[in-house]
């Protein structure tokens, strides 16, 4: 809290302090300094062009609005509690330094269309980041699939073991999970990419405005067209809560498969050092606490998507002070999101891939059993006949504790005549192999899928 001789907001004079204290912003949205300062400056430049303020008084506010930013990120500049929020701590600091010239920069704009710009702004950076960061795990699933783009895995559905698959092209799978991604962050930007500033606190401003030249001075590339929409929009928020809650359920389906996967049950991958944690107690555990967290971490950023769903559902138009509660869950939900991917393109690469224990846990099961239902099908008989005859031959594998490459023809032949000596070549690389239309799992699918998605990342460079 400051001392009795700290300013005081217009707008907060008089106010109880416990409603100051509930109603006031500045603890978190001074994290948009940079953006109001950058959208002062254009509007001040655009008032001088104009002939609204005199051109010295815009020159003066842009020099102390730089001297502002450099104060602030020296960790220098005086917040006021009782100023609010960014917009008027910054406005009465201007005043301190230029004098009576620093009045006449809130002309022709109000705190509505001020903060939708700077949430605007905001978004577009952090959609700019967040596509560069699922780029980067992507990178990570690249490089770690091309190092084992031989390693033969089971398939699962149901978390049952299902068909033989390469591991690369399982990885590949959350490659493509992480392109819709960054599509969807690059939609959000675009919807983001509207300048409200001009359109005042709801109905425009009565100033002969250039609202085209301050959207150039912030590479905005068009103007919103309806003032009352421009200041009440938070449409841009939610879907940037929304691209990240899909990217961190990616992200949350890819860290439970590297929780199992490093299991003992499973037993796929080994944990790196430098990811994981010992036990308290145990002294021969390796915890997947990293993968555990970018799991757990995915529930916050659905309740942020939800806070601002919530808040904005019953809001009449235009501005309302819930929307004040925007702000929050999104620097929460970019400060996760970023973090998550962050560590998850470092920890990728680190897996240690065990080559022999997933084809052990492929060979030891009945993946095989589709191909050896296709097999019958080639041979002339029905699917559907093929299916019931291999679903008993595999009843009978189990009870006699064999692995379908174990069994010998005669034992093939109880259950279909069809069977010949070639049904003893079936393997799981001839099955991965079989399986060779586009998008499919075999070595030559792959290996060009591997390509495509290294040529686009070359290309998103």
């Amino acid at each position: 809290m400051s001392d009795s001789t700290s300013p005081q907001s217009p707008t907060a004079r008089g106010l109880d302090r416990r409603a100051l204290d509930y109603s006031a912003s500045i603890a978190f949205d001074r994290r948009l300094y940079a953006h109001d300062i950058d959208a002062s400056i254009a509007h001040a430049r655009m008032l001088a062009k104009q002939g609204i303020v005199p051109g010295d008084d815009a020159e003066a506010i842009a020099r102390g609005l730089e001297d502002i930013r450099a104060e602030i990120e020296r960790d220098e500049f005086p917040f006021h509690q009782e100023l609010e929020d960014i917009h008027l701590n910054i406005e009465a600091r201007l005043k301190e330094k230029i004098g009576e010239a620093a009045g006449r920069l809130h002309t022709a704009r109000s705190r509505n269309d001020q903060i939708a710009t700077d949430m605007r702004l905001y978004v577009m950076e952090a959609c700019d980041r967040a596509a560069a960061g699922v780029r980067d795990v992507q990178a990570a699933l690249l490089t770690l699939a091309e190092a084992n783009r031989d390693v033969i895995m089971p398939g699962y559905t149901h978390l049952q073991r299902a068909q033989p698959l390469l591991l690369a092209h399982h990885l590949l799978a959350y490659f493509q999970m992480l392109e819709r991604d960054g599509e969807r962050f690059g939609d959000c930007r675009r919807r983001a990419d509207a300048l409200p500033l001009g359109s005042g606190a709801l109905s425009g401003v009565p100033y002969p405005i250039d609202r085209d030249f301050v959207a150039r001075e912030l590479g905005f590339s068009r103007l919103t067209e309806n003032s009352v929409d421009a200041v009440a929009d938070r449409d841009f928020v939610v879907e940037y809560q929304s691209a990240a809650a899909m990217t961190m359920m990616h992200l949350s389906r890819l860290a439970e498969e590297i929780v199992l996967w490093a299991s003992d049950e499973f037993g796929f991958i080994g944990l790196p050092e430098e990811f994981s944690t010992g036990s308290s107690i145990m002294p021969q555990k390796r915890n997947p606490d990293v993968a555990e967290l970018a799991r757990g971490k995915t529930g916050r950023v659905y309740g942020n998507l939800m806070a601002i769903l919530t808040t904005l559902k019953g809001l009449p138009l235009a501005y309302n002070r819930d929307l004040q509660e925007d702000k929050q869950p999104l620097f929460d939900t970019v400060d996760t999101l970023m973090g998550t991917l962050e560590v998850m393109a470092a920890m990728l690469p680190a897996l240690r891939v065990d080559p022999l224990l997933p084809e052990a846990a492929a060979r030891g099961s009945y993946v095989l059993a589709t191909d050896v239902a296709d097999y019958l099908v080639r041979k002339g008989v029905a699917f559907r006949d093929a299916h019931q005859a291999v679903a008993e031959l595999v009843r009978y594998a189990q009870m006699e504790g064999k692995a379908l490459p174990e069994l010998s023809l005669e034992e093939y032949r109880r259950f279909s005549p069809a069977f010949e000596e070639d049904v003893l070549a079936l393997d799981l690389r001839s099955a991965i192999e079989a399986r060779d239309a586009p998008g499919g799992t075999s070595s030559r699918q792959v290996e060009a899928a591997l390509k495509r998605a290294r040529q686009r990342l070359e290309g998103k460079r």
